[in-house]
């Protein structure tokens, strides 16, 4: 039995050896949002939101729409926002938003700060893991979330870059198209340096 463990332990180090690695590649693999964007602004109860103007140094990471899950109708579109800090858009039309802010805050608690956003006012709430910035709209019936472990200028950043027009189907695209440039840079770089001898 130990003879054949170290025979395994042996095959494993080997396959290791010749597998190439690249550890200077980014982790952080892009996602294009365009056809979720596209497909959640026509089935959701509510405007759906998304960043517009926002620098290539936020990179998409997550999304999905989740039309009837436990969270009622769910848009949530994540970033890896400016200094590698997590920072993701929440949309909800659930019926109990104090659930819902309690969920996808990780429980953050609200503080009586408040910011202004695209002519909106945005309640703060702070948490241990997450900080949050809380647009409550009951006219349209949802609750909009900008959460995250990036600091409250790079949430507001967010915050203010969103809109539910063409102006962020655009921008959805234009990520998307940035996202599959630099990948097929990064391809053609590798295939570069492993053509040197």
């Amino acid at each position: 039995m130990v003879i054949s463990l170290g025979v395994i332990v042996l095959a494993a180090w080997v396959i290791y050896l010749f597998v190439p690695h690249d550890e200077h590649q980014d982790p952080v693999k892009p996602v294009s949002y365009r056809v979720e964007l596209d497909s959640a602004r026509r089935a959701a109860p509510y405007p759906v939101l998304a960043p517009h103007g926002l620098s290539d140094d936020w990179r998409p990471t997550s999304v999905t729409y989740e039309p009837e899950g436990q969270q009622g109708a769910a848009w949530h579109l994540g970033f890896m926002a400016p200094g590698d800090e997590y920072a993701a858009v929440e949309q909800s039309d659930q019926s109990r938003p104090a659930k819902f802010i309690e969920d996808v805050t990780h429980k953050a608690s609200k503080t009586a700060k408040t910011d202004t956003f695209g002519g909106e006012k945005w309640t703060r709430y702070e948490g241990e893991k997450y900080d949050a910035l809380v647009l409550e709209d009951p006219e349209n019936k949802v609750t909009t979330v900008v959460t995250g472990t990036a600091s409250f200028a790079r949430l507001g950043e967010l915050a203010d870059s969103l809109t539910s027009g063409k102006a962020a189907e655009e921008a959805a695209s234009k990520a998307a198209d940035e996202a599959a440039r630099k990948e097929a840079d990064k391809a053609a770089e590798g295939t570069d340096e492993s053509g040197k001898g």
